[in-house]
């Protein structure tokens, strides 16, 4: 799905380099493509006890192999954690920008969590354990940036059907300073939020995609994962 179409931004510092961003295909840079046809390696590791899994197969519906990541009932999380590169775990870095595209569909309209942009280490390691994070609860798809202490705001959410695929494609600038972070957010391609935050941990962030959550633990939850890519713009993951 190509959708290049410029959307006023607000005039913050931040955001107005956002607008650049998304105009400059000049210096798109695919950094990952995490076809299921690679299997579970494109993942640094995954975190799904048994007999919970996360799996790649086709499911002959025309997409060809696709993540299926199976929580059954009495666990919290099945969760791909990172990616990799060239065989090793890609590093993300501080003052950068990064394009998180992918389809997602759940068997339920209580998936728990469906993405976390997760910071490294425990407790009082980080100050935002996961500055960005998805869930699917409720019969919406929720878009949250938790800020420091913990403090949930909830920056867009719309009602999803189930077992229907939906495209996401999350900007993230990451900064440590409130002032420079920033995320955008795009929905089966239409720009749907964009805020400025805090986006970057003391220990650094990666991503996961699966499912987890307390709040799930008493339900059998499978998401369907296809098209996972990470590029630096709009355009490489689209």
């Amino acid at each position: 799905m190509r959708n290049r179409t410029a959307t006023a931004l607000s005039a913050t510092p931040a955001l107005a380099a956002l607008a650049l961003l998304t105009a400059s295909p000049a210096e798109a840079s695919v950094i990952w493509d995490g076809d299921a046809s690679g299997g579970t390696g494109v993942f640094s590791s995954t975190l799904c006890d048994s007999p919970g899994s996360v799996s790649a197969q086709d499911n002959n519906d025309g997409r060809g192999q696709v993540f299926k990541f199976n929580k059954p009932l009495g666990l919290e999380r099945c969760e791909a954690h990172g990616i990799s590169v060239g065989g090793s775990r890609y590093t993300f870095k501080n003052d950068s920008t990064y394009w998180i595209g992918w389809d997602t569909s759940t068997n339920t309209p209580d998936a728990g969590t469906i993405f976390q942009w997760k910071s490294y280490g425990t407790n009082d390691q980080h100050q935002q354990n996961y500055p960005v994070l998805m869930k699917v609860e409720g019969g919406q798809l929720k878009l949250f940036h938790i800020t420091t202490g913990e403090n949930w705001h909830l920056k867009w959410s719309t009602p999803v059907a189930t077992s229907t695929y939906k495209r996401i494609v999350l900007g993230i600038h990451t900064s440590d300073d409130a002032s420079s972070g920033w995320v955008a957010a795009f929905y089966n391609g239409t720009k749907v939020a964009e805020f400025s935050g805090r986006t970057w941990d003391d220990l650094g962030n990666d991503t996961r995609f699966g499912t987890y959550g307390a709040e799930v633990k008493d339900k059998r939850v499978i998401n369907w994962i296809d098209g996972l890519r990470v590029g630096t713009t709009y355009g490489d993951v689209d």
